[in-house]
Formats: C-alpha cells, sequence, structure tokens
C-alpha cells in the first residue's frame, strides 16, 4: 500500500476537521505537539517551536494545547498570534527554529479548523514525516517526555509582524513603488488582516480594505479569495485598478481586475513566469502546477519554451517539486503561488505583489496585462459522499474511462477524492463546452447514485 493511503489524521495540507470534534480536538493538538516535539528534538541544543494562527475562535482551544505538548517534550514555544501561514514558513527558517506550525482551516468556515507543520526549512513536512508523528501519536510516550528539570517555555514574539511586513516588501525590485494604484484589498477576516493593507500601504498605494474585523466567526464568510463577488463590487465602485481576495490564511489569492472580472491562478502564474522568463529570473525552464491547472496554461507556456510540470493537488506538493526540478516558480489554479526566491510555500501577499509590479513596468491596465492565455472550456463539480469513496465501484470506473476515451486528446477528465472534505471532485476540459458539460453532469450523476445505494 502507498505510503500516503495509510494516513489517518493527515490530509493534503496538515491535519484539518471540524473543531471540537475528532480529530480536530485539544486532546489530539496536545498529543501532536508531544509527537513532532520529540521528532524533531535532534541534537542537544535547546529546542524551538513557533506558533502562528488565523483568527477562528477555535484557535484560543488548540494553540494553548499545543504549546502544552511541545513544552512537555521539552520546545521552548514561541507565540506569533494571528499572521499568515508563509509568514511563519518564513519565519520558522529565518529564526532558525527546529518546527512550526499554523493552526488554519485556510478557506474553510469557521467551524473548521487545521494545524500545519513546518520543518526547519520552512518546508512542510513530507508524507513519510507526517507518517512517524502519527505513528508516535498512537504511543504511549509518557516515558520520553521531558523530566521537570527540562520543560520548555512559552514567550511571544512581538515584532513577528514587522518582519514579515519587510519581508514581503522586500519581495519587490528594488526601488519599485505602488504611488498612484488605488487597490481594494480582501484579507478575508483572517491572518493578514493587518499586515496585508500595512505592506501596500508602506509601498505607496491607496488601500481600499474589506474584510478587515475579525471577530471569530466571520472568517473566509463571503469574503476572501473563495468568496469574490464583493471585491468585484468594491473595484467597480472606488474605480480601483485592480482587486486582490486572500483567504483565512493568506497562502493563496485571487485577483479582479479594474472591470471587476475575475484573474485566476492559472492567469496568475503565467503572467509571473513570462516576466521572470523575459527578465531572466526564470530557473528550470518551467514551472509546476497541478493536475487542476488548465490546458491553455500549459499551451501558453509551451509558446514561450517553458515546460509546465504537473503534480497531485496540494501546494506542497508543488514545492517539493520545484525542489526537486530547481524551479523557482510554482503554484496552483486556486491561488497558491510559490515564489521559493522569497517563500518556501503559497504566499498570496507576495504573489500579489509581482503582479502589480508588472503593471507598474507596463504601465497597462490589469485586464490587459492580467489575461495572458485563452484559457479551454473548464468545469468541476463536487459530489458529497458518506463512507467509502465510491471510485472503487466497477460501473463507475467503467464510466471514467469512456468519458476519458470520449474526450481523447482533445482534452481531459480528472477526478479524485477532496483531501480536506467527504467530497468527490469531478472535472473535465476540452475544446467543447458542450460535451464537457455533458460529460461532467453525466458522471455527477453517476457517483451521486452509486453514493445514495450505498447509504441505504
Amino acid at each position: 500500500m502507498d505510503k500516503t493511503t495509510q494516513r489517518r489524521l493527515f490530509g493534503t495540507d496538515g491535519i484539518r476537521g471540524t473543531a471540537n470534534t475528532a480529530p480536530m480536538t485539544a486532546e489530539m493538538a496536545l498529543k501532536l505537539g508531544q509527537a513532532a516535539g520529540l521528532l524533531f528534538t535532534r541534537g542537544n541544543h535547546r529546542h524551538r517551536v513557533i506558533i502562528g494562527k488565523d483568527t477562528r475562535l477555535s484557535g484560543y482551544m488548540l494553540e494553548p494545547a499545543l504549546t502544552a505538548g511541545f513544552i512537555s517534550a521539552g520546545m521552548n514555544v514561541t507565540l506569533a498570534g494571528p499572521l499568515p501561514t508563509p509568514a511563519i514558513a518564513m519565519l520558522t527558517r529565518s529564526l532558525r527554529l527546529d518546527l512550526g506550525v499554523v493552526i488554519s482551516a485556510s478557506h474553510n468556515p469557521f467551524e473548521d479548523n487545521g494545524i500545519k507543520l513546518f520543518g526547519p526549512d520552512g518546508a512542510k513536512l513530507s508524507d513519510e514525516t507526517e507518517l512517524e508523528i502519527e505513528a508516535l501519536m498512537a504511543q504511549d510516550l509518557s516515558g520520553r517526555l521531558a523530566g521537570p528539570r527540562k520543560l520548555g517555555r512559552a514567550s511571544l514574539l512581538v515584532d513577528a509582524a514587522g518582519r514579515y511586513i519587510e519581508a514581503a516588501k522586500f519581495s519587490l525590485p528594488r526601488g519599485l513603488r505602488l504611488d498612484g494604484l488605488r487597490i481594494v484589498l480582501d484579507c478575508a477576516n483572517g491572518a493578514a488582516y493587518k499586515v496585508a493593507p500595512a505592506v501596500l500601504y508602506e509601498l505607496g498605494a491607496e488601500v481600499i480594505s474589506l474584510g478587515v474585523e475579525p471577530d471569530g466567526f466571520n472568517i473566509n464568510h463571503e469574503v476572501g479569495s473563495t468568496a469574490p463577488k464583493h471585491l468585484c463590487e468594491a473595484v467597480l465602485k472606488h474605480g480601483a485598478d485592480i482587486g486582490i481576495a486572500l483567504d483565512g490564511d493568506a497562502d493563496r489569492v485571487i485577483l479582479a481586475d479594474e472591470r471587476g472580472e475575475i484573474i485566476d491562478g492559472d492567469q496568475i502564474l503565467g503572467l509571473i513566469a513570462r516576466d521572470m522568463h523575459e527578465t531572466g529570473k526564470l530557473t528550470g525552464g518551467g514551472i509546476v502546477a497541478t493536475v487542476m491547472s488548465n490546458l491553455g496554461l500549459e499551451r501558453f507556456l509551451a509558446g514561450l519554451g517553458l515546460t509546465l510540470h504537473r503534480t497531485k493537488v496540494g501546494d506542497r506538493y508543488v514545492a517539493e517539486s520545484m525542489r526537486e526540478l530547481g524551479i523557482n516558480l510554482g503554484g496552483e489554479q486556486s491561488g497558491h503561488v510559490i515564489l521559493s526566491d522569497y517563500a518556501t510555500t503559497g504566499d498570496g501577499l507576495i504573489a500579489a505583489l509581482r503582479v502589480l509590479a508588472v503593471l507598474v513596468r507596463s504601465k497597462k491596465r490589469a485586464s490587459e496585462a492580467c489575461r495572458v492565455f485563452a484559457p479551454l472550456p473548464q468545469l468541476l463539480r463536487n459530489v458529497r459522499y458518506a463512507g467509502a469513496s465510491p471510485l472503487g465501484l466497477p460501473h463507475i470506473k467503467a464510466s471514467i474511462a469512456a468519458a476519458t476515451a470520449r474526450l481523447g486528446t482533445a482534452g481531459r477528465v480528472l477526478i479524485r477524492p477532496s483531501g480536506t472534505e467527504p467530497l468527490i471532485r469531478v472535472m473535465a476540459e476540452g475544446e467543447d463546452s458542450v460535451l464537457i458539460a455533458e460529460i461532467v453532469n453525466g458522471l455527477c450523476g453517476e457517483i451521486a447514485l452509486a453514493t445514495a445505494e450505498a447509504a441505504e
């Protein structure tokens, strides 16, 4: 069996679930802190971990539980408070810490929460390391925990936000400013609600902020990158040059041009890839994206003499492939964009700054500069299921094979289970939008029927 299929807690982006319900409980967080603390205690120095979070109410439950777990394993804990996921990854590496932790369920509603771990290099942990942590969590660790004199301590990192703000500003080319740009910024009532507006303001932009009043319950609620309607409306209302929408932990970004029309992650990747290629800053002869990225992006890159390398869904798989291939740009259609010269994981704010740099240098409107290719018709639908996944049923496999054969070389079909929710994601793309809709709707209907029959 493949190692990734053996995991019980970790999904495609850490551990995630409904807050105060298994597995997302204080008890689990305590055990996770103990197990990860023991695994990452390597050497005789005083080991340290940083913990950041987004603005969910349940963060107040999980943060002290994790802290207790790490302290009982003998680690010193540095608390950073609400900060974007990429900020914690950056601080883990720049402060030479042994481990970084983010308490966040990213774009999910406030009822959910999650825990993501970063190694000393600021990169998300591998499947193998997550399996080791799970194995330790299942054991009795009482005999391996720190003695009374070797317990860790907890402290606050008071300048955490300032460190990230300066790092984000540094990602812009030297001397480049955003003076004269009017920007609508939606922070999703999430982790970037303070730092993102500060970065844009300090760089000279006029900033109209949305989603900067978190109350513990409103993270991602009708705001942010997964709900960009208000962003688009605000761009038109204020006559802005561009709109920027982050998600709850600010590791992804979606843009809106001055006409209030959405610019997705594939277009952002294409724009940044071309700019880096033309300025000689793109390494590895291409970029890395996932199986979800549009064929139009692949064809656009091929026209530039660049290769699109695909991975399975999950920005950590993108990051791993980037390191293996020596590539410094990668990401996902959903808006995770990794610029490894500046960040080890998806960073929505830094990606947005790279787009703004292109706008400033080219003096073009966002609608002209940010649409670098014509996407092929692509349709994605989700089917919720309970119990075992219906994808293993013979007649479902046969239907997927038949749909793939209908598209042939003119398109593709992609069916996969979500790594964070009990959903089957059904996607198809190709030249014929009518055929694509017929295939997706047909497959969704069959999967839904199989799910209903299994529940009877």
